[in-house]
């Protein structure tokens, strides 16, 4: 679709917006809202004012920028004033001022209708606008590559990027007319939707994708390849019937247990010797890691001489033993490739003792039906630890090691499949959200007249 242009423009004075039409105005951020810090933690005590607040991951989960009622916020405690002082109010933003990488900072949230009760956390900022923008403009007003570059310009810091409140007071803007304010912000709707509605087609692909893929590691794992296999009962109410000649046993006597390196974010360096921490098996690296391939952050060889108990080899494992959410409990990856790998904080290690198939053992260990019995035995509120003595007293079935190789060549050749047809659709994702962000970021600028579009 080819745009039309407005006839006049101006010299915006900045040089990564370049013109801008002339009817707009450019303006810091600061000097048409406050922003404000909470400072309101994650805590509940009894002697407090209870109140829901928006978090981090409210922020990157809003659907088209929003946060409403139809989210569920997290319930914490606080002084009575500080509660009734950090009320959110409908037009509101909430920014991230932090970040562990540098594309996820400065992203905000329209408080699209009031929230009874609810605050922000101390880990986001709150801007509330003192001069009058469009209320469906604010969604765009900043998540555009024009502001988050300056953005991602200012943050500072190693292993985790921050903004201050002057950054966010000093962030330069461009501000059409408030009529023309609302017609982008019905352009941008419109168009954005139409976007969305695509998104949502292929995650919802992945999710069917997924979903084939669990049930056919699950199956192949609990029942075996053979169609006439006979079968006994397991003993265990939730694993059910399993072939007749595979074993039943404890985690305990198959592997041995250990813990990861006693650091912090701040022993990561860029070279040395490749690290994996508890977030990149949450994120980035489940199921498996290859150290020859994978971007891991790394740690000094000092570690070599005072830790060789958490330096990993090829077929070992790795559990991170917190996690926010009862589903991300049993995450783990597989260690492959011949780079040594340490594991990081917060992380088990589990090494086969026996010369097992490892690759057999990953796919047991990825089957909703294994997780189950991890989800059973785990303990927490906000956040879960998973202990060695929950896994080592975990129950674990397998056949010979023949057919373990022939059951992990078969889930190797299966997954291989599913998985590229989910990295086909999470690609086409990439490029519809770039396609979205190109559209807004040219329509908060004036580079398109949304006004013969309309």
């Amino acid at each position: 679709m080819k745009y039309k242009k407005y006839h006049k423009f101006k010299d915006s004075g900045v040089d990564w917006l370049g013109e801008i039409p002339s009817e707009w105005d450019i303006t810091r951020l600061g000097n048409i809202s406050n922003i404000t810090a909470s400072g309101i933690d994650k805590k509940i005590n009894e002697d407090e004012e209870k109140v829901k607040i928006i978090n981090f991951t409210d922020i990157h989960k809003a659907k088209n920028f929003i946060l409403d009622n139809a989210k569920e916020y997290m319930l914490v405690s606080t002084p009575l004033e500080r509660k009734n002082k950090h009320q959110v109010k409908k037009g509101d933003l909430i920014f991230t001022p932090s970040s562990e990488t540098i594309e996820d900072i400065g992203i905000s949230a329209l408080v699209n209708e009031e929230l009874l009760n609810t605050s922000y956390s101390y880990h986001v900022l709150r801007c509330n606008f003192t001069t009058v923008v469009n209320h469906e403009y604010k969604k765009y007003l900043t998540n555009n590559t024009y502001c988050l570059a300056q953005f991602s310009s200012k943050a500072r810091g190693t292993t985790r990027q921050t903004l201050s409140r002057d950054d966010f007071r000093t962030l330069y803007l461009s501000l059409p007319p408030i009529q023309e304010q609302q017609q982008i912000a019905k352009f941008l709707d419109n168009a954005t939707q139409k976007m969305d509605t695509l998104i949502q087609k292929q995650e919802n692909l992945i999710k069917l994708l997924k979903e084939k893929r669990q049930a056919v590691i699950s199956h192949a794992v609990t029942r075996g390849l053979n169609p006439d296999v006979k079968f006994k009962d397991s003993g265990v109410e939730w694993l059910g019937d399993v072939p007749k000649h595979w074993e039943l046993s404890k985690l305990r006597f198959l592997f041995s247990f250990s813990t990861g390196l006693n650091i912090t974010k701040a022993n990561l360096i860029d070279e040395g010797i490749p690290c994996v921490n508890y977030g990149e098996i949450h994120s980035k690296y489940g199921f498996e890691v290859n150290a020859d391939i994978n971007a891991l952050k790394c740690v000094d060889k000092e570690y070599l001489i005072t830790s060789k108990s958490s330096l990993l080899s090829q077929g070992d494992f790795i559990f991170a033993d917190t996690s926010e959410d009862v589903k991300g409990a049993g995450n783990f990856t597989h260690i492959v490739g011949n780079a040594k790998v340490f594991a990081g904080y917060h992380t088990v290690i589990a090494r086969l003792i026996n010369n097992y198939n490892s690759r057999f053992f990953a796919y047991v260990f990825d089957s909703d039906i294994f997780r189950t019995q991890i989800q059973l035995f785990i303990k927490g509120v906000k956040v879960f630890s998973i202990t060695q003595a929950i896994l080592k007293n975990c129950s674990i079935w397998f056949p010979m090691i023949d057919e373990q190789k022939e059951i992990a060549i078969y889930l190797d050749d299966k997954t291989q499949k599913i998985d590229k047809l989910i990295k086909k659709a999470t690609k086409s994702i990439k490029l519809l959200k770039e396609k979205r962000t190109a559209l807004i970021s040219a329509a908060v600028t004036g580079k398109i007249d949304v006004r013969e579009l309309n």
